[in-house]
């Protein structure tokens, strides 16, 4: 059980580690990282896509990468937004690590990226545990989840820069209760800032935006309790290996519907 433990500190040290080069090289470069964060089906891909639109209308440089277990249909649903967009496919490993993200930007992040969004694999267990170098972690929540949603996973909710609700637009038909909700982040997030937004009727759209591009310019980041009380102490109970087999990546062009696939290792390097 011991040797169990200490392999799991060792990889997340590892990874911990990785974070801190990935994120050194970001601000270098004038640039953060936002780690969205959610369970399938949260409506995580929809508001993406209509921040990413927003940025680009803006004049924002902005990019997306989205990581599944299978399928390009969030790629190419980003990719609508006319901003630079890359699939990661993690042949079943149910999170992103800072070194796979890190290989997959080497060569592709566009020089002049100010924002990097990172929609990490939908799952609120094994990625709660893994910082990818992001200056911002996002958690998104819909409606229709249950107001207990934070207190059911509480180290992803615990561990959130940010909290999002989504699908406002159905709450009351879903009989939401916004209160009970509140009290449950807060109960496990102290003072935490949560947003609440309907990618459908537009409502609360570009607050992601506006608060990514504040902490960009230098705007305090909330840092959640649990976050100070231990570097590792958020760890889950099971752990999977830093990468050990190839992970699939597929990037798409802007417009004119062309679809470039590579294959990609997951070893880290700069980009």
């Amino acid at each position: 059980m011991c040797r169990t433990a200490d392999l799991r500190q060792a990889i997340l040290a590892r990874n911990d580690d990785g974070a801190r080069e990935l994120r050194a090289e970001l601000t270098a470069r004038g640039a953060a990282a936002v780690n969205l964060l959610s369970s399938p089906g949260s409506g995580k891909t929809a508001l993406l896509e209509a921040e990413l639109t927003l940025a680009r209308e803006r004049g924002v440089p902005v990019a997306a990468l989205t990581a599944d277990l299978a399928t390009e249909n969030d790629a190419v649903r980003l990719a609508r937004s006319g901003v630079p967009v890359k699939q990661v496919l993690t042949d079943g490993l149910c999170h992103l690590e800072s070194a796979m993200l890190r290989s997959h930007l080497a060569g592709w992040l566009p020089d002049q990226t100010r924002l990097l969004f990172v929609e990490n694999v939908g799952n609120l267990v094994c990625p709660a545990s893994y910082d990818l170098g992001e200056t911002l972690r996002v958690v998104l929540a819909s409606v229709t989840e249950g107001e207990d949603k934070p207190l059911k996973y509480p180290t992803a909710f615990g561990l959130a820069n940010l909290v999002v609700v989504t699908k406002t637009d159905i709450a009351e038909a879903v009989e939401f209760d916004q209160d009970a909700f509140l009290a449950n982040v807060r109960q496990v997030n102290p003072g935490v800032e949560v947003v609440f937004t309907s990618a459908r009727t537009g409502a609360g759209v570009g607050a992601l935006l506006d608060r990514a591009l504040a902490v960009l310019d230098g705007a305090e980041v909330h840092r959640p309790v649990m976050a100070q009380a231990s570097a590792h102490g958020h760890s889950h109970g099971h752990s999977h290996g830093p990468g050990g087999g190839h992970s699939h990546s597929h990037e798409y062009a802007d417009g004119g519907g062309l679809l470039a696939i590579q294959v990609s290792d997951p070893v880290g390097e700069q980009f």
